[in-house]
């Protein structure tokens, strides 16, 4: 399937991976995919989104506030911290993204010793974020294109459909289908 991919679209999907890196998750989820989309201003897929005010920056933001919503940040709000509170107080003193570590580099070790995971290697994607690449060749098919593109990543995105990446379009106030109508648009 990957045969088919446009050079951008497989830079999307190397992308996602940095991304997940980036936000120290152990996975590849539909919110990274849409992130890595968001990435590329330049293709008039993501340029559908920016127009609509949800940029690569407010999509990182809200991407960070819905997961922050379980584990951790769950366990901290039981004891009384805000991670909100604490990371707009840290923000507005040093900047934004001042909490963000930088991605760590990849160990320096071949062969069998090779790690992955957060620190360099492949990233497995999540059952939603692998669905999601999946329906981007059907849209593709759809849409009798030859191959898949940046555009078709993101409404394989959309049309998964129960993703964090479809649900920060969501939250942004955007309508799922309208944004799915105005990409193709792009792609005719």
């Amino acid at each position: 399937m990957f045969e088919r991919f446009t050079e951008s679209a497989r830079q999307v999907v190397v992308a996602a991976q940095q991304e997940a890196r980036e936000l120290r998750h152990g996975y590849v989820g539909t919110e990274h995919l849409l992130l890595a989309v968001l990435g590329r201003a330049e293709d008039p897929a993501a340029g559908v989104l920016t127009e609509a005010g949800l940029d690569h920056g407010t999509a990182r933001q809200a991407v960070r506030r819905l997961l922050g919503e379980t584990g951790q940040a769950q366990a901290l709000a039981s004891i009384g911290v805000d991670l909100d509170a604490v990371r707009e107080a840290v923000e507005s003193v040093f900047g934004e993204g001042a909490l963000d570590a930088p991605p760590e580099e990849a160990p320096k070790r071949r062969g069998w010793f090779r790690s992955g995971g957060a620190r360099g290697g492949h990233i497995p994607f999540t059952a939603r974020a692998r669905k999601a690449v999946e329906l981007s060749l059907r849209e593709s098919l759809r849409l009798k294109s030859g191959e898949i593109g940046v555009g078709h990543l993101l409404l394989g995105v959309l049309r998964e459909g129960e993703g964090l990446g479809v649900r920060v379009v969501v939250d942004h106030g955007l309508d799922p289908n309208a944004v799915r109508q105005a990409v193709e648009r792009t792609l005719e």
